[in-house]
């Protein structure tokens, strides 16, 4: 999957990072490098938080089988 990214120089030094499409997916570094390495994961987290929100809330029914695919 492909995501934008934005980069914010802060006043302290450090770079943030964010997800505008995940709200709420933040991340820093102390450099780009370290921010967009940083960035990804929380993208991770974030779908995977969201995934297991989603899955939660279904109910058992017949003829539905719940699988797991990687993208």
């Amino acid at each position: 999957m492909i995501f934008h990214v934005t980069l914010e120089h802060a006043e302290d030094g450090w770079v943030v990072a964010e997800c505008p499409a995940l709200p709420g997916c933040v991340s820093q570094g102390k450099d780009e490098e370290k921010a967009l390495e940083n960035i990804k994961e929380a993208i991770i987290a974030w779908l995977w938080a969201e995934d297991q929100k989603a899955t939660a809330s279904l109910s058992p029914q017949p003829g539905r089988q719940s699988i797991v695919v990687a993208v």
